[in-house]
């Protein structure tokens, strides 16, 4: 009865299909890194706006002000009499009656000190020159509102949490393919709702579910395409981070193009549709459908393959068979319960954690800097195209485990030697920020393939998605940590960053490498696999590494 990758290999290991079936699912990548940065320009400055004293409308009306004749008159004043005052966060305490005069509105407060104009808080009555900007003027997040706005990408960090446990856990159980179509459907209905939300309230709620939704496409695609290749094709999982790479460049494209924080919303959400109709031509894992006792499915499915690819299977192949194990639900016990499983299980967490943190934090610390917003952002999405490229040169030639070891020990002392570069050569330290930067960007897109080989197929998603699970809380701590952190030394994040680089780097060196191994197939087969190979990729001579499958 000949194994699944016997079969692989016989149908085509990247052949025509996997190359299309590829492609298609590489789409997602584009889409998903667009909701995942998409609060940049979501959220981008609304630009001059100021707090309109009650009355000052029908007062303009009145007296046929523009916009900005009734803020010249209304609100110019007071910055020019308080200089502690913008006029955005607070308000003349006044009341117009119908004897102000149009020509000079403030007359009649001529007894008060010009800097001693009554002041009072605002609420809720600011006026915006361009008020469907972004989501900060169509919802008032300014001023002692503006916590809010992290508060929407904490959301969203949060509905990455629940897709990974929640979505991981039913692609598992009801089929990689299904979980993927329905997660689609859910980004586009749940992106619609959220471009046209009549609150905050139901803004939040429905970015929370595009997030969950969003990052259930994201992982099931990923492992959709690891899974209908063979082993040495597997590398195709880091091109898939090439296709979010370019949706990071794509996003600036879209946000100068739209005019309105809606019409992002919707350029990134209505694709998701499209790949509804992936049904007619991706089909389910075989891998998947062999644990789940569907043995002629899966055979079915390789027939297609082998065809598309212009291979023949041999007519003896009436079944498949890779796993004698019972099917059963995963659970977290399934991913600690053996030694090897659960030290592997405990790095994968704190690699996802700790690269989450470091990118996010170099990301933000990168953007303050100011200048063009687009051509910025732009560049910084282009400053991730070499790990891509870094990772194919070597990943095949030395193996996975040392350069995602000399990644995040790179990527910490580039962290550390910024931290104390003096500040008067800013493109000095603006260049080794970067080189840390493209360095936990390698370990960042290392983590999602050796996750994905250290995990059985019974096991695969659910361990890829609770382990990544770590890297959406690694997200959300981030902004609180640069900037609290900050404000007590400028530098103290980068020392932060560098520290958990560096335990980082060496705690992955523990991990078995899986370079040319067949995925594993049960977990007996993760637990021969990391007795049969040394710390770090070093093979054991008494030992056939491929002895297990």
């Amino acid at each position: 009865m000949p194994s699944f990758d016997e079969v692989l290999k016989e149908a085509g290991e990247f052949g025509r299909f996997q190359k299309r079936v590829f492609f298609l699912l590489c789409q997602t990548g584009i889409t998903f890194s667009s909701l995942f940065a998409s609060v940049v320009f979501l959220g981008r400055a609304p630009g001059s706006y100021w707090c309109r004293i009650p009355g000052a409308a029908e007062l303009s009306e009145r007296c046929g002000w523009t916009l900005e004749e009734e803020r010249n008159f209304t609100v110019l004043p007071l910055p020019l009499g308080n200089g502690s005052s913008s006029g955005q966060c607070e308000r003349l305490d006044i009341v117009w009656d119908t004897s102000i005069s149009c020509t000079s509105p403030l007359a009649s407060y001529r007894n008060h000190s010009t800097s001693n104009l009554p002041l009072t808080t605002c609420h809720n009555n600011w006026v915006y020159e361009q008020p469907h900007l972004s989501i900060i003027s169509e919802y008032n997040l300014v001023c002692g509102n503006a916590w809010m706005l992290d508060l929407s990408q904490a959301i969203l960090n949060l509905g990455f949490l629940a897709g990974a446990f929640i979505l991981g856990y039913a692609a598992d159980r009801y089929g990689r393919i299904l979980i993927y179509l329905l997660s689609c459907l859910g980004v586009g209905i749940c992106g619609i709702i959220v471009a046209f939300a009549p609150n905050f309230i139901v803004f939040l709620i429905f970015r929370f579910l595009q997030g969950m939704f969003g990052k259930g496409t994201w992982l099931t695609c990923y492992v959709i395409v690891t899974e209908i290749v063979g082993s040495d094709q597997r590398i195709v999982g880091i091109v898939i981070q090439i296709f979010f790479t370019l949706g990071i460049m794509i996003l600036p494209g879209i946000a100068y193009l739209a005019p309105t924080w809606q019409g992002i919303q919707l350029a990134i959400s209505l694709p998701n549709f499209l790949f509804l109709l992936y049904y007619w031509v991706v089909p389910e894992s075989p891998r998947w459908l062999l644990t789940r006792k569907k043995g002629e499915k899966a055979l079915k499915i390789m027939h297609d393959i082998a065809k598309h690819n212009g291979k023949y299977l041999s007519p003896h192949y009436s079944e498949i068979t890779i796993s004698n194990e019972e099917v059963r639900n995963p659970s977290f016990v399934d991913l600690v319960r053996t030694p090897q499983m659960r030290r592997n299980t405990l790095i994968l967490m704190y690699s996802w954690f700790a690269s989450a943190l470091i990118y996010q934090g170099l990301v933000m610390r990168l953007g303050i800097v100011g200048g063009n917003l687009y051509l910025d952002f732009f560049i910084s999405g282009a400053v991730e195209l070499p790990a891509a490229l870094l990772i194919l040169l070597t990943i095949d030639r030395i193996g996975r485990c040392l350069p995602f070891a000399i990644s995040n020990i790179v990527a910490g002392i580039a962290c550390l030697i910024t931290a104390f570069l003096p500040e008067d050569i800013p493109w000095l330290k603006t260049t080794v920020a970067t080189l840390g930067r493209l360095s936990i960007t390698i370990a960042f897109e290392i983590v999602y393939l050796v996750n994905s080989e250290l995990y059985p197929t019974t096991l695969r998603n659910f361990g890829v998605s609770l382990c990544s699970s770590l890297c959406d809380l690694g997200g959300t701590i981030a902004p609180f940590l640069v900037f609290r952190l900050a404000a007590v030394w400028l530098e103290l994040p980068l020392i932060i960053f560098s520290i958990l680089a560096v335990v980082c780097g060496l705690l992955v060196m523990l991990l078995p490498e899986t370079k040319g191994i067949s995925l594993p197939e049960t977990v007996d087969d993760v637990e021969r696999l990391s007795s049969h190979f040394g710390k770090c990729g070093k093979k054991r001579k008494h030992r056939d590494a491929n002895s297990y499958i």
